[in-house]
């Protein structure tokens, strides 16, 4: 899923990654732990998300298998679009002040969450564009491929063709295809700014 308004193509965007960046936390593990709290019928995938979760860290899963054990849960929520909207709504505190200050009306989000939670989040910030991992709500299951590492080079591209971007801000170096295609590129740590390793 796609979230985007009409852009001209001249301007030069600014593009971010959203847990840790722009958002204080991880977001869908966040989430996970409120719907434990909100939705008790959840805890019955609890063993699935430790035995996933082990198999992972032991690298005897690969990580769209295992997140899809995680998100399992879903199946037992009968009103998840309810729940994202107060999950979201009540975790709006957690977006950093430093993004509050740059922000600009065609800055991108591309993350690796699930699409309906990051999309939520984005509405709610004022982002207008929001590409994010493709994630059934109801089923926890990906109908596309996970939106991390140079699938979000992909995912933009198709989106976007060349359009320069003209700064990249991101917590983790998994996302240095990305930056490469950025005039200039930041680590976000906390609250704090640095530029990207060469």
């Amino acid at each position: 899923m796609v979230f985007l308004y009409e852009f001209d193509t001249m301007f030069h965007m600014n593009v971010y990654d959203w847990d840790n960046t722009i958002y204080r936390g991880d977001s869908t593990f966040g989430f996970i732990r409120y719907l434990f709290i909100k939705r008790p019928k959840t805890l019955r995938n609890l063993p699935r998300t430790l035995g996933c979760g082990l198999l992972y860290v032991c690298k005897l899963m690969e990580k769209r298998k295992a997140k899809e054990n995680f998100f399992h849960m879903f199946t037992y929520v009968d009103d998840m679009e309810e729940v994202v909207d107060a999950f979201t709504t009540e975790k709006l505190n957690h977006v950093k002040d430093f993004y509050k200050q740059f922000q600009q009306d065609d800055d991108v989000v591309i993350s690796a969450s699930p699409d309906f939670l990051i999309s939520s989040f984005c509405k709610k910030v004022g982002i207008q564009t929001c590409i994010a991992s493709p994630v059934d709500i109801h089923t926890g299951k990906y109908y596309g491929e996970n939106c991390h590492g140079q699938e979000k080079v992909k995912r933009f591209e198709e989106v976007f063709g060349k359009r320069i971007i003209e700064a990249f801000y991101s917590d983790s170096l998994s996302d240095t295809p990305l930056a490469k295609l950025a005039n200039d590129a930041y680590l976000v740590k906390g609250d704090k700014l640095k530029k990207w390793p060469q």
